[in-house]
């Protein structure tokens, strides 16, 4: 099968409905499809194979699906990169997938352009990209409108590669991991039909970068697999998000935390101010939503929240909470149709999340010993400490990596965050491990306060304290006026600075 294969079957039964959409654009199914095949001729008039991979670095946009979907089209691997990506980033991304081509947006193009000259200059310059495509405004329908003729879709194995997403790389440089077709496509069809049950009339907020897996399967291809209509935002904005719902008739909407977060700042800030009421279910991934902010959020919109668990090596989708069963605050969910969970290394309840289904990747390309490390006996060892209840709902209790060791004492950031956002002068907060001489670590949070809020950081400390075991409140707490955050919103700890750390 190849992936490109759920549009044209949209695209046959729904041809006129609109598919994505962005400001005063749209396209509706039949001209993205007619528009992706273009783009496979266009790839393969530059020399493209199948199994080739093709590099795609462009914020939200129409061009993004008529380029993914052309890419698979002409049988090639869709190689997504952020558009924020500095040269010696870019140089990393291109060596390591050996792209031979980039379609870069025309803010960044310069800055891969440097990235392969100075890639090329090294001793060994093998397996950089061959060429930058720029697009602008209109570039990229005027490249197609030089093959009329849409290309028929390469036929591929349900075990080839089709998309190459990098991991975000917090434990050295990040990794390529490779998900096949069949992994991609079934993913997205569990995310649409059972856990969002998407219908035509649904109309997906696309807050989300396409260029992340999460935007991709939960947003774009689950969009495409019910015919459903995706509406694009360029960035996230809280105000902008509202009033796309308002105005565009938005019934789902998925987001990380602090979106979640954001948009429940500004419901409560102007609760009069926009016209929610068709928005029907949301999703949260990408990080472990606090508990405040979800009931919060459900209150505000009246709207479900549904929390689950992925990665960019599950495709993404691994646990959900489901529309069909008790949801669990604080929990995410239980596995999705076909995948099993199971902890390992269990000590008082907690151990590392394992999954094994069809949405595990093929492994990392050109990692063997990455690979070996992270898929053991079928199983994909997550580097997530999490547990289970006797119902079967599994919690995230954090990163296996973010685990804090304070003299032996273990303690898991999660927990103390959702302390911090009881406070009602906090708006965001993330709590991180410091050097510490005798200790081993010490326990530190950064807190981004609610605009116009009064509160110090003895007062916060003093109130955790009186909420968790002594060893685990934080003994520094920095206040800021917003936390480091990723393409998606998620919040970056490895950018948290402590004196001393």
């Amino acid at each position: 099968m190849n992936l490109a294969d759920i549009l044209l079957r949209t695209a046959a039964e729904h041809g006129p409905r609109t598919a994505v959409e962005l400001g005063g654009s749209a396209l509706t199914y039949a001209e993205l499809d007619r528009a992706s095949g273009r783009a496979a001729a266009l790839l393969t008039a530059r020399g493209v194979n199948p199994g080739d991979r093709v590099a795609v670095m462009l914020p939200n946009s129409l061009d993004f699906p008529v380029l993914y979907y052309g890419i698979l089209r002409a049988g090639a691997v869709v190689v997504p990169m952020n558009p924020l990506l500095r040269s010696r980033e870019i140089a990393h991304y291109l060596r390591d997938s050996g792209a031979v081509l980039l379609f870069a947006h025309e803010a960044c193009a310069a800055e891969a352009e440097r990235a392969i000259e100075a890639a090329c200059a090294t001793e060994d310059p093998q397996g950089v990209v061959a060429a930058v495509v720029p697009l602008g405004p209109g570039t990229l329908t005027g490249l197609l409108a030089e093959h009329s003729e849409p290309a028929a879709p390469q036929p591929r194995a349900d075990d080839d590669t089709a998309v190459l997403l990098y991991t975000s790389g917090t434990t050295g440089s990040p990794k390529g991991a490779e998900l096949t077709h069949a992994n991609v496509a079934r993913n997205a069809e569990i995310c649409a039909r059972s856990l969002i049950r998407l219908t035509p009339e649904d109309v997906i907020l696309g807050s989300l970068p396409l260029f992340h897996t999460f935007g991709q399967t939960c947003a774009m291809n689950a969009a495409v697999v019910a015919g459903a209509r995706l509406t694009l935002t360029a960035r996230f904005d809280p105000a902008d998000a509202l009033r796309t719902v308002q105005d565009r008739g938005v019934t789902v909407f998925a987001g990380v935390p602090t979106m979640y977060a954001a948009l429940l700042a500004a419901r409560t800030a102007e609760p009069e101010a926009y016209d929610t009421a068709t928005l029907r279910l949301c999703l949260s991934g990408g990080a472990s939503l606090p508990v405040e902010v979800l009931l919060g959020f459900e209150k505000a919109f009246d709207a479900p929240v549904l929390e689950g668990f992925g990665m960019s090596e599950t495709s993404p989708v691994a646990s959900f909470n489901h529309l069909d069963r008790p949801r669990k605050p604080g929990s995410v969910g239980t596995p999705i149709e076909g995948v099993e969970l199971r902890l390992t290394d269990v000590r008082d309840g907690v151990g590392e999340l394992c999954v094994r289904g069809h949405n595990v990747m093929k492994g990392y390309l050109g990692r063997p010993e990455a690979t070996a490390e992270a898929l053991q006996d079928g199983w994909l060892r997550t580097g997530d400490l999490a547990r289970v209840d006797e119902d079967g709902y599994y919690y995230i209790v954090d990163r296996k990596k973010d685990l804090i060791i304070r003299g032996g004492f273990n303690v898991y950031p999660r927990e103390v965050e959702e302390v911090l956002y009881e406070h009602p002068a906090v708006a965001e907060a993330a709590v991180v491990g410091v050097p510490h001489p005798t200790l081993g670590e010490e326990v530190a949070a950064a807190v981004a306060p609610r605009p116009g809020a009064d509160v110090t950081a003895d007062e916060l400390r003093e109130f955790v304290r009186e909420r968790v075991a002594p060893y685990k409140y934080p003994r520094e707490i920095r206040l800021v006026e917003a936390l480091p955050k990723g393409a998606t919103g998620k919040i970056l700890k490895r950018e948290i600075a402590f004196d001393g750390a």
